[in-house]
């Protein structure tokens, strides 16, 4: 067999491992958290005297490691801490019944799954529920469709931009410089459209650009600084790793607690799942629980940036004795 032959075969067999094994993964990162949503240690609030609330408790505790119970003295109590995003909803024990506080701007599916459960514990003993939404979703998105599907987008601006810069050859502070020019002008524009077109996100104007922008320098910096340091496999890796746990890690349609463990831990440590968070916070919340996606965002930009500049100096040092070495004078025959 030649040489050209036996490389032609290795390509083909290269082509026919890689295709099924990236399906398989996609598959797999796409499909298990989505077959295998539930509450996992989902907090949840329970307000009112300790003698009323203790058999409502014991009951939500039946749904073991369902449930997170925070326990408030009162209503007010209640509503602060989902104000406050530590828990999800609440469920108050009243003279007249249960009643349950949610906030579907946390997430819709959690908010209905909350209602659902508790109904049917009530409907059980024969009473009815009341249910108020203290943080409701912005009206013309009640199901936060917007928030949900910009996962995807802003993942693929950001890989975009860092695949964009290293294919065109730019390298340190320019490309810097391009990577934040970039992710500025994506926050811009998907603020204009979510916020001021389709009202969907109605927090501040600023905050909102802001953190499309962040979480979009992010990726970004995270895939053009992979690439500095690794090449061009540092582009598929950075992309792999946004696109195949990222995005489907984000919890974006449900909750980070809604997800399978480890998925809903780790979607918060990439930038995807941290920039969904901070965009609830403060969209709904007046920056409530912003401090942590909003540093690990920071964390992810600074780091991809600080990559980009070390690849830069590296390349540079590299060739400078290359261009320093004095040319040799050739040896004079005797």
């Amino acid at each position: 067999m030649s040489p050209t032959s036996l490389t032609q075969h290795r390509r083909i067999a290269a082509v026919l491992v890689l295709i099924p094994t990236l399906v398989a993964l996609a598959l797999w990162a796409f499909a298990w958290p989505a077959a295998r949503t539930a509450p996992r240690d989902l907090p949840l609030g329970v307000a009112g005297p300790s003698s009323a609330t203790a058999p409502l408790a014991r009951q939500l505790e039946e749904q073991k490691g369902a449930f997170d119970l925070h326990r408030y003295p009162d209503e007010s109590a209640a509503r602060a801490a989902i104000e406050d995003r530590e828990v999800y909803g609440a469920v108050v024990v009243t003279g007249q019944g249960p009643k349950l506080l949610t906030a579907s701007a946390a997430s819709p599916a959690v908010a209905q799954l909350l209602q659902q459960a508790v109904e049917q514990r009530a409907a059980a003993s024969g009473g009815e529920v009341v249910t108020e939404d203290v943080v409701p979703a912005a009206a013309s998105d009640p199901r936060g469709a917007v928030l949900n599907t910009s996962v995807l987008p802003l993942a693929l601006a950001g890989i975009g931009a860092g695949v964009a810069v290293t294919v065109l050859g730019l390298r340190g502070v320019v490309a810097v410089a391009a990577l934040a020019g970039s992710a500025t002008l994506v926050g811009v524009v998907a603020a204009a459209l979510a916020h001021s077109w389709l009202a969907a996100l109605p927090g501040d104007w600023w905050a909102v650009a802001g953190t499309f922008a962040l979480a979009t320098l992010a990726v970004s910096g995270a895939v053009a600084g992979l690439a500095a340091l690794f090449g061009r496999p540092g582009l598929g890796l950075g992309s792999l790793l946004v696109m195949l746990l990222g995005n489907p890690f984000s919890g974006a349609a449900s909750a980070p607690e809604m997800l399978p463990e480890p998925a809903g831990a780790i979607g918060q440590w990439l930038p995807p799942g941290a920039g969904v968070s901070l965009l609830r916070s403060v969209s709904f919340f007046d920056g409530a629980a912003a401090v942590g996606p909003a540093l690990t965002l920071t964390w992810w930009a600074v780091l991809g940036l600080g990559a980009v500049l070390v690849g830069h100096a590296v390349r540079v040092r590299r060739a400078a004795p290359a261009r320093e070495a004095p040319e040799r004078e050739p040896a004079l025959a005797n």
